[in-house]
């Protein structure tokens, strides 16, 4: 187990907040039992979810040829077709996962192959779980190519998340599982296939980054 890079900063400050917070109720607030033990409890429970939040578990990468992987882990919260508005402007095949603030927020490429499209949008912070989020949010869309087949996949900030990392560059060789950013403090990922993709799982279904196949080509 490790932690991410984007969060250490925010690891560091918050342990030591927490800390020094912890110091100046000591010395000058501590007196009834029943009070401390809330007060402590409430802080390290604070430390141990964040310290959750940015953490990057080892994973052996669940690596399929003719399917694509979760690229997050949460809930899938929709599958069926709909109307990619961005880049096919047509409709295909959707997969939606719903990632709750306990789940790990590091995302993955869903398939191997080069990044034919990257683009960043700023946007509102409405629920994840909202259809239109999808396009009012601040998103992050990646279209993946394989020979003939493109996956597209869009990281969306949610009512808590504020900031989406992603790393990738149109052009960029990538391989399935490989990390492709984060989302800080939960959100969704929609992922776009081939109307002709068939599902290999259900709304309510649990996804593993990495591990579960959504579909097969």
């Amino acid at each position: 187990m490790k932690f991410h890079q984007a969060g250490k900063l925010i690891i560091f400050v918050s342990l030591v907040t927490i800390a020094l917070t912890s110091i100046c109720y000591a010395l000058f607030l501590a007196n009834l039992w029943w009070a401390n033990v809330i007060f402590f409890s409430i802080m390290i429970a604070i430390g141990a979810l964040i310290l959750r939040f940015f953490r990057v578990p080892t994973r052996v990468i669940n690596k399929v040829d003719d399917g694509v992987l979760s690229p997050a882990d949460g809930t899938i919260v929709y599958v069926g077709p709909a109307f990619e508005h961005e880049y096919f402007k047509d409709e295909r095949l959707k997969i939606s996962v719903f990632m709750s603030i306990h789940n790990v927020h590091v995302n993955s490429y869903p398939i191997t192959g080069d990044v034919s499209y990257a683009a960043y949008h700023p946007g509102k912070y409405l629920l994840a779980k909202l259809p239109k989020s999808s396009v009012d949010n601040e998103h992050n869309t990646i279209v993946v190519r394989n020979d003939d087949v493109e996956v597209l996949f869009r990281q969306i900030a949610g009512f808590v998340a504020r900031r989406i990392i992603s790393y990738p560059e149109v052009g960029d060789r990538v391989e399935q599982g490989e990390e492709v950013g984060m989302i800080k403090f939960g959100s969704r990922v929609d992922v776009f296939l081939p109307k002709t993709a068939i599902p290999a799982v259900s709304k309510g279904d649990k996804a593993v980054s990495k591990k579960t196949v959504l579909a097969y080509f």
